[in-house]
C-alpha cells in the first residue's frame, strides 16, 4: 500500500469499503498538494479541480464580499469534507466560496471520475452523505444566526419607533423589513419570551422599552 493510500485510509476509514485493488489503482493517479498557512487552495469564481480530501492541516472556507469582508462557512480538517467543493464538482460550476490554509495543510485532490467510483462502495457513500448532512445543517444555523442576528436589531429599533402599542400584523412587519413573516413571528417570540413585549391579535405592547432599545444599540 503507497503511502498516499495508508493517509487517506488513516483519516478517512469509510474509504476501506472501496475494494483494495480499485482502490490503489485510484489513488496512484491522486495529486498531493502541500501548502504552508495562508495559501489558498481554492478561489471564488474559479473552476473546481477536485474534492479535497484534507490529510493533515486546516482549511477554513469562506465567502467573500465586494467591500472585503468575509464570512467563515466552516473549516475542513482531515476526515472532513467541504460542502461547497463537492457540490461544484458535481454540478461542474464555479466555486462559491474560497478556501486558505489555516496551517500547514497536506491533501488529496480528487478528480469527479475518482469519487464517483468511489461512490460506489456503500461505506464511503453512507460516510460521505452523513458528514455532507451535517455540515449542511451548520450552514442552515450559520444562516439563521446571521439573519437573525441583523434583524433582531432593526425589528427591535422599528418596534420602539413605532411604540408603546404597535398595531401592526407580523406580515406587515416582515414586509417592512424585507424578510419573512416566519422570521418575524419567531422573532417576537423570543422577544416576549424575554418579556420586553406582549403579543396580541394584530398587537404589539412593548413591555421593557430599555431592553429593546440596547438590543437595538447593539453590535
Amino acid at each position: 500500500m503507497t503511502d498516499t493510500a495508508s493517509l487517506l485510509l488513516a483519516a478517512y476509514p469509510a474509504l476501506s469499503g472501496v475494494p483494495a485493488p480499485r482502490f490503489a489503482e485510484t489513488v496512484a493517479r491522486l495529486p498531493l498538494i502541500s501548502v504552508d498557512a495562508g495559501a489558498t487552495l481554492f478561489a471564488e469564481g474559479e473552476r473546481c479541480h477536485g474534492f479535497p480530501c484534507v490529510l493533515s492541516g486546516q482549511v477554513r472556507v469562506a465567502r467573500g464580499s465586494p467591500d472585503g469582508r468575509e464570512l467563515e462557512l466552516y473549516r475542513v480538517g482531515p476526515g472532513q469534507v467541504c460542502v461547497v467543493s463537492a457540490g461544484c464538482l458535481f454540478e461542474r460550476s464555479p466555486m462559491t466560496a474560497h478556501g486558505r490554509a489555516l496551517v500547514p495543510t497536506r491533501l488529496a485532490l480528487v478528480d469527479l471520475d475518482t469519487m464517483l467510483e468511489w461512490t460506489d462502495a456503500r461505506p464511503w457513500r453512507l460516510f460521505l452523505l452523513g458528514l455532507m448532512a451535517e455540515r449542511m445543517a451548520e450552514l442552515a444555523a450559520l444562516v439563521e444566526a446571521v439573519a437573525f442576528q441583523q434583524l433582531d436589531q432593526r425589528l427591535a429599533r422599528s418596534l420602539l419607533a413605532q411604540g408603546p402599542t404597535v398595531l401592526a400584523t407580523h406580515q406587515r412587519l416582515a414586509d417592512e423589513l424585507g424578510t419573512s413573516r416566519e422570521i418575524v413571528s419567531r422573532l417576537l417570540g423570543r422577544f416576549e419570551d424575554q418579556g420586553a413585549v406582549r403579543l396580541g391579535r394584530e398587537r404589539i405592547e412593548i413591555l421593557d422599552s430599555p431592553a429593546l432599545r440596547q438590543l437595538a444599540e447593539s453590535r
